[in-house]
């Protein structure tokens, strides 16, 4: 498995609309899914070694995000006949195992992704309350191994931050994670 890195946060872009189902039978929207203060989008999948390296910290980086006015979304944008373990079903089970704090989305089409501009799981997206980007970093330090407990919390910070001032960190280290698996055309 070949390691990306997704390019440096294009300050200012507006986020890309989105109409997707969710694992929980729902279909789910840039609108249905933003917090009054900003909304993270998280391209993720069931099976890659750095997505599973930080999950843990991400359930409890949204849900105390959301006191903030952070809404969180994830969306899994990879080849499912290639890769059966993100299948929906699949999906549905981690994310009812996990009890993730957010909708969890299936991008069969991969338009979203494309739309986005993702390269990798994981790759993040944070956007102000006027849906700008502000942040295109990583979760922490993390790579296929969790970072130390004590690392410090980027994403959260930076999240939290724009939150306060709509301003996201002029400084961000990229996050590091597998290729998001593209279907032949």
């Amino acid at each position: 498995m070949v390691a990306l890195n997704p390019p440096v946060c294009d300050f200012g872009q507006p986020a890309p609309a989105f109409d997707l189902p969710g694992v929980d039978g729902q279909r789910h929207t840039l609108a249905s899914c933003r917090g009054p203060r900003g909304l993270l989008v998280m391209f993720i999948c069931n099976h890659c070694p750095y997505v599973k390296a930080i999950i843990d910290r991400l359930i409890r980086d949204c849900r105390e995000l959301a006191e903030h006015g952070i809404g969180c979304v994830a969306v899994m944008s990879n080849d499912v006949e290639a890769y059966p373990d993100d299948a929906p079903d699949k999906m549905r089970q981690w994310a009812e195992q996990l009890a993730f704090p957010f909708p969890y989305l299936y991008d069969e089409s991969q338009t979203v992704a494309r739309a986005f501009g993702a390269v990798c799981t994981p790759d993040f997206f944070g956007y102000d309350a006027g849906m700008t980007l502000q942040y295109r970093g990583r979760l922490d330090a993390s790579g296929r191994e969790p970072a130390p407990a004590d690392a410090p919390r980027e994403l959260f910070a930076a999240m939290v931050g724009i939150a306060r001032s709509g301003q996201g960190p002029l400084e961000q280290a990229a996050s590091i994670g597998c290729s998001i698996k593209w279907r032949d055309c």
